[in-house]
């Protein structure tokens, strides 16, 4: 009998497999970070009331974010408008955990943020300019993600897709939609993985309201919510971080 016709196409087959998982490989350290959430607008009544302890020039472009180290170049998006600015991460700094940065009043007004929605996304570039997209995580690498605490963020980005949508949105002039927003844990490339976080969530954090959504073939999201006001998910958001969860984004419905 000739085996060798199988053998071939099983080490195919094997090499495919180790191509395809060192394809999903997931780079967890900052370098590689995108978050969206709201933006505290700095003024001196914060740094008088000890909300924030450091000042920004109201002209400066620079951010405060403490996931990221200092000097880090940035990018900084108005998810409402499509609009952004580069800015860089300033000097640590303390100031409530449910803002996602500390933002200058240039950058706010260059960005024309909405005061009572000021929904951002803060995302590293390297040194070429280049924005930086995240990766996927393997089965085996999520599994061990879901099934230890505290929770990583894992996000699966489709940046192209997020710019068409805001391009669309503008170009057809469509009103405003009404606050509608969702705390994310993590988009995840596995539905068990999912499946196994919603539960810890669940049963070891007692978080009530955990669901999962199929955003595409590849990308299962666990979310709490939705929220329909800012105090709302402020409150929720402020519990969670007690927990000492991750990186979590809010995102727009």
């Amino acid at each position: 009998m000739n085996y060798k016709i199988p053998l071939i196409l099983l080490l195919t087959f094997l090499f495919a497999c180790e191509q395809r998982y060192t394809n999903l490989e997931y780079n967890s350290n900052f370098e590689n970070f995108s978050n969206k959430g709201f933006a505290l607008i700095f003024d001196e009544q914060l740094y008088k009331n000890k909300i924030v302890n450091k000042k920004i020039d109201e002209r400066s472009l620079i951010i405060f974010n403490n996931k990221l180290k200092y000097d880090t170049p940035v990018k900084v998006t108005n998810l409402l408008n499509g609009k952004y600015i580069l800015a860089k991460i300033g000097k640590k700094s303390k100031y409530p955990f449910f803002y996602n940065a500390v933002i200058s009043k240039r950058i706010a007004e260059e960005l024309e943020i909405d005061l009572s929605e000021p929904y951002i996304a803060v995302q590293t570039i390297n040194t070429s300019g280049a924005f930086v997209a995240k990766k996927a995580k393997t089965f085996k690498e999520e599994k061990k993600v879901a099934d230890k605490a505290p929770v990583d963020g894992i996000t699966i980005e489709n940046l192209g897709d997020e710019t068409n949508k805001i391009k669309k949105t503008n170009k057809l002039k469509l009103k405003k939609k009404e606050f509608n927003y969702i705390i994310k844990f993590a988009d995840l490339y596995f539905e068990d993985s999912a499946l196994i976080l919603k539960k810890r969530l669940i049963d070891e954090y007692n978080l009530s309201n955990i669901s999962i959504d199929k955003i595409n073939n590849n990308v299962y999201r666990v979310y709490k919510g939705p929220f329909d006001n800012i105090k709302s998910i402020k409150i929720e958001f402020d519990k969670i971080n007690l927990m000492d969860f991750d990186n979590i984004d809010i995102i727009k419905l």
